[in-house]
């Protein structure tokens, strides 16, 4: 008998109320199963159904390595858990049954088995960790244990780490880097370069090659047209003659795939010597092969929720012969015959990706409508690349060529719809990881397929022919509802007028995870109302009530669909009331991928910039209330030069924490900050990038002040005062602020100036300064083709002060750069343009001053290389 919470009593077996069904893969083999089988009875678990499929009736857990099953949608929906083998030996260990969501195979859940520890970490930096970790599937435990698998430090030295040390704990000392970079991209990348004690992020060489890496699990999903049948090599006839994942299914192969009368014998063979049958009826279908979306078939299938997949999708079945759903895997799933919506213009080549990543990205783009070239050239507009590291990337950086890594592609694809390049998460590349190996993991997006391929039907006709086809979870359980296959005695026919698709239904299933959703409609209320019939047809409503509609399927199946619908309105009556309830009605409310990402990011931007706050509550984009207690920063103060937080990361914390009491927000973002503290005039890169924006000028002596008093002081008494400075630079700052609010950040409008890879600072601090500035800083190689200024007259120079005819090159006089001066020069002179080059003093005091001005020892000379060699 179990407890009040769900546990078994102590006098009873742990497992006593379990009824299992383990599912065997390449993952787990028989002989695992048997161990775990026999543990499981140990313990007082009853093995359910012991041998064909998963029957989900009485069934509390299935336990599996993968998600790769057929059963797993409808699993999901009946809130059966599905869990790694792993959550047996955790529940043994806590002498009681584990969390099963931090166990789920689900690769969605990307710490899922993870049991973090944190070791002296910033509060803030602690704080996103852990709840990226929980959101994520993976626990967090205050203390190190056995239990821990990952203790997350910046160095070896905290006591934590000692202990797990001297123990011989299985646990990993990683970086907290790699939860951030894991968060940033929603993957969950190798943790190899972020591991303690020499993480091999920290001995990074700039240039230094990172490994390729092989993803053989990429095979046979790398192209939507698949080249042949697989052969007695890959499958052997011995194997065939075992084929069983095709049993007892109803296939369908449509009339686009336009294959052989040959190959279709063939195909039709394995699949009938499997124990499937062939049909020629969607209706009668549980599988659908077709190729292309656009097709009647295709959109048949799709309405009425039954599994449909490419000819790709099914030579994988045929060869490994075990299940995956077709949506796992965006090439296993028809394609569009025109590609996506304004993808043509668009010239795509790939950088870093080898092997099966590679072929499956050059497909993907030729299936999104894109032009795949093997060479970049200046017309490419997008590369993607899987690491910076490469002539591809330099190239591109320096003809403005966007680059991003394969994901933006990916969700391109998947969402039908071209993503914001300006998403970090696609021009985010971690140091030391190749990222082929988070390759092909994106699933297509259902709710995407209904909107562009099946949107048209209104939402009532929608939400009827659903409830129809879906009956309730429990009834399909009760009754042995074979997966996949939609009972006749609940399923609508589908009319001629129903061919083309829902129009944004405002309820949907997800075939691969079967959770309800809801769209931005607003939910209707069914209490004590009965269903109605379905709403008139289309042409009825436009005014012809005389024409006859036509039909696929009789009036007596019509009438038997509209009394089930009648049957189960007390089920959908309670289903609406559950909704309602506060967390929903899936595992107490889950979140959307969409919601998960917004707190995942609101938190990494707390320990980033300790700026989400404001960020939130100013704009108005967010949708969370303000934290009780904290009013919006009556300041936000950027900091140059200030060196008392520099290595001493607890005090940075703590001070920066009690200044925001004060209502003093520390940014590290120039554009946003409305003061700048600096001991004297600086040259740094911050301090001249917030010039630009005419920020108030502080001493830092004013943050020593309010610390100490622990008190919001008077800005005025605390002005920037540099003498020595204003004298050395030939300003005064009052004048720099008059000049910088006149420019209002358009000091270089409409400038192109070019900057050398080695020039003293590094590309990026000048690019950071020129686009602040109103500016567009491009890197210089010297590589063939003419300089890549807009026809447009991006490069006219519509500052003032700047010489219309001139380019300018911020350079250093090292001898390596002095080998592109008169390459500069040459290609500058033949677009009839004066060339400039210049020493890097020339932006900076431009950046400082707020004004363009010329000094003769800004250009630089032959002379000044021999003087410097």
């Amino acid at each position: 008998m179990a407890s009040a919470t769900g546990q078994p009593q102590s006098n009873a077996p742990l497992f006593g109320q379990v009824q299992y069904h383990i599912v065997q893969s390449e993952g787990l083999p028989e002989n695992e199963v048997a161990k775990l089988t026999q543990t499981l009875g140990e313990n007082g678990a009853i093995k359910h159904h012991p041998y064909g499929r998963v029957h989900l009736k009485g069934l509390t857990h299935i336990i599996s390595t993968t998600i790769e099953f057929e059963e797993f949608e409808t699993a999901s929906e009946a809130l059966i858990p599905v869990v790694k083998p792993e959550w047996i030996a955790g529940s043994l260990a806590k002498r009681k049954l584990a969390n099963t969501r931090s166990y789920s195979p689900d690769p969605r859940l990307i710490f899922s088995g993870l049991v973090v520890s944190c070791a002296d970490l910033p509060e803030g930096d602690k704080d996103a960790i852990i709840g990226g970790v929980l959101a994520m599937g993976g626990l967090y435990s205050p203390s190190i244990s056995k239990l821990v698998t990952h203790l997350v430090a910046l160095n070896v030295e905290p006591e934590k780490c000692q202990t797990a040390i001297a123990k011989k704990l299985i646990c990993k000392l990683i970086l907290p880097h790699w939860f951030d970079d894991c968060l940033r991209l929603g993957k969950r990348i190798d943790e190899a370069p972020y591991l303690l004690p020499d993480p091999e992020i920290h001995r990074l060489r700039h240039g230094e090659k990172i490994p390729d890496a092989s993803r053989p699990d990429l095979q046979g999903a790398t192209s939507a047209h698949p080249g042949r049948l697989p052969n007695s090599s890959s499958s052997p006839s011995r194997d065939r003659q075992k084929l069983s994942v095709f049993k007892t299914k109803r296939i369908m192969l449509s009339s686009d795939l336009e294959i052989a009368g040959h190959l279709r014998q063939t195909i039709e063979g394995l699949i009938g010597s499997g124990g499937g049958k062939i049909t020629t009826s969607v209706d009668e279908a549980d599988i659908l092969i077709c190729q292309f979306r656009e097709t009647k078939d295709f959109k048949l299938a799709s309405r009425a929720l039954k599994i449909v997949g490419n000819l790709s999708w099914l030579y994988f079945l045929i060869t490994h012969n075990s299940w995956t759903s077709p949506m796992r895997r965006l090439l296993h799933y028809p394609i569009a015959r025109a590609g996506l919506p304004n993808c043509k213009d668009l010239r795509i080549s790939l950088s870093n990706y080898n092997g099966e990543a590679r072929t499956y990205l050059e497909n993907l783009a030729r299936a999104a409508g894109c032009e795949f070239t093997k060479t970049m050239k200046m017309e490419n507009t997008h590369l993607i690349a899987a690491h910076t590291f490469s002539e591809k990337c330099e190239a591109a950086r320096e003809w403005n060529i966007n680059i991003i890594n394969h994901l933006w592609l990916e969700e391109s694809y998947a969402k039908w719809e071209i993503q914001s390049l300006s998403n970090p998460k696609y021009t985010h590349f971690p140091p030391r990881t190749n990222l082929s190996e988070v390759v092909g993991k994106t699933p297509v997006d259902v709710d995407a397929i209904a909107r562009h391929f099946l949107a048209e039907r209104t939402d009532a006709q929608s939400d009827l022919q659903r409830t129809a086809v879906l009956p309730p979870i429990r009834e399909r359980i009760d009754k042995g509802t074979t997966i996949g296959r939609v009972p006749e005695s609940s399923a609508i026919q589908p009319s001629s007028s129903h061919v083309d698709g829902v129009e944004q239904p405002p309820k949907s299933i997800d075939p691969i995870n079967m959770t309800p959703t809801t769209s931005k409609h607003k939910n209707r209320q069914t209490d004590g109302i009965a269903l109605k019939t379905p709403i008139a047809s289309r042409s009825e409503m436009n005014g012809r009530e005389n024409e006859t509609p036509s039909t696929s399927g009789s009036r007596g199946a019509k009438d038997r669909a509209v009394a089930k619908i009648h049957n189960l309105a007390s089920d959908i009556a309670l289903y609406e009331k559950e909704k309602k309830r506060v967390g929903g009605v899936i595992f107490g409310g889950r979140k959307t991928s969409e919601e998960k990402g917004h707190v995942l990011n609101h938190k990494r931007s707390m320990s980033k910039d300790h700026d989400s706050l404001t960020d939130e509550s100013e704009s108005g984009r967010g949708t969370k209330r303000a934290r009780k207690g904290k009013s919006p920063p009556s300041m936000r103060l950027l900091l140059s030069g200030y060196s008392k937080w520099v290595g001493d990361l607890k005090r940075d914390a703590e001070e920066r924490g009690q200044l925001r009491e004060l209502g003093i927000l520390i940014t590290q973002d120039p554009a946003k900050c409305t003061h700048l503290a600096a001991p004297r005039i600086l040259r740094t890169p911050k301090f001249l990038c917030a010039m630009a924006n005419a920020p108030v000028l502080l001493s830092t002596r004013f943050v020593d002040e309010c610390l100490s008093q622990k008190a919001l002081l008077r800005a005025e008494d605390y002005k920037l005062k540099d003498p020595e400075g204003e004298k050395r630079h030939k300003v005064r700052l009052a004048d720099i602020t008059e000049r910088a609010k006149a420019n209002k950040g358009r000091l270089l409008r409409n400038c192109s100036i070019f900057c050398t890879e080695h020039v003293h600072g590094g590309f990026d601090a000048y690019k950071s300064i020129v686009d602040v500035n109103g500016g567009k800083c491009l890197l210089y190689r010297a590589r063939g083709g003419s300089l890549p200024i807009s026809k447009s007259g991006d490069n006219d120079n519509s500052a003032e002060g700047l010489e219309i005819d001139c380019v300018y090159l911020i350079t250093s006089t090292t001898p390596a750069d002095a080998k592109l001066w008169p390459k500069f020069r040459q290609m500058a002179q033949n677009m009839g343009k004066t060339p400039r080059i210049v020493k890097n003093d020339w932006v900076l005091d431009l950046a400082l001053t707020q004004e363009i001005r010329w000094l003769d020892g800004y250009e630089v000379e032959e002379d000044d290389v021999m003087l410097e060699a």
